[in-house]
């Protein structure tokens, strides 16, 4: 005998929602010898966030941005990351962060504790941040995430190497932490397919890439570069033009 009961209707998959705004940061302090421009100094990065601030706008870590994007807010947050773990953010933007009652994500490299950015064939070495740095970091509120153990390619990286650099640099900084990493920074910007799926296998939540082409999702979110010569005019073209040149977001409100 049929039920009387009718089956509920599947539910239908969210649209995609409108990207968010994630800025890309990497050093902060001297950028007299800065080749690849990965250094802002840090009266360059106080402006920027002064220029957030007054605009209603507030930086945050990547996490407590999708967070507040699958309640059906933030819409009035930014997303601030640091690459690479360079030791001067300790020293030079966690301070300003504060000043400004910001927070940001930090993807550092566990492979590279108390190491250099010896991927950088020009320019001076950076310090990159020990165990006991990053450890700080976090009981500042920071976000730490990984940006795989040793900074390598990805797209060109065999199975053995792509599990160490996605699944392992996770547990790894879990260990260091003691709480759990939930997202993951692409080396170079550097996405495929393939290393997608590493990352999603790896257990990480989203992950961010530079400009991700024609893949979309929580684990290839676009970011928006920030250098020292982005002056006020420059970030309000930036963040205007942002999310008219990239398409909606699968997967987020």
């Amino acid at each position: 005998m049929p039920s009387s009961v009718e089956s509920p209707a599947p539910a239908r998959p969210l649209a995609p929602g409108p990207v968010p705004w994630i800025a890309m940061y990497h050093s902060v302090g001297d950028c007299s010898d800065d080749p690849y421009r990965v250094t802002v100094t840090p009266d360059r990065l106080e402006r920027q966030l002064r220029w957030l601030r007054r605009r209603g706008l507030r930086g945050v870590s990547v996490a407590e941005l999708l967070g507040a994007r699958a309640r059906g807010s933030g819409r009035d947050l930014v997303g601030l990351t640091f690459d690479d773990g360079y030791a001067d953010f300790l020293d030079n933007a966690l301070t300003v962060l504060a000043r400004w009652e910001c927070t940001a994500t930090l993807f550092v490299l566990p492979g590279r504790l108390g190491g250099t950015n010896g991927w950088d064939p020009l320019g001076p070495r950076k310090p990159l941040l020990t165990a006991d740095g990053i450890r700080r970091a976090a009981a500042a509120g920071v976000e730490i995430g990984s940006h795989g153990l040793t900074h390598v390619d990805l797209t060109r990286a065999d199975d053995a190497l792509l599990r160490a650099e996605t699944a392992g640099s996770r547990a790894a900084l879990e260990e260091l932490t003691g709480t759990p990493v939930t997202g993951f920074c692409y080396p170079y910007g550097a996405v495929d397919r393939r290393a997608v799926a590493a990352v999603r296998e790896a257990g990480y939540d989203y992950a961010c890439a530079i400009d991700p082409g024609g893949l979309s999702g929580p684990h290839v979110l676009p970011r928006v570069y920030v250098g020292q010569h982005d002056t006020a005019v420059r970030l309000f073209l930036k963040h205007r033009l942002h999310r008219l040149r990239r398409r909606p977001v699968a997967g987020l409100r």
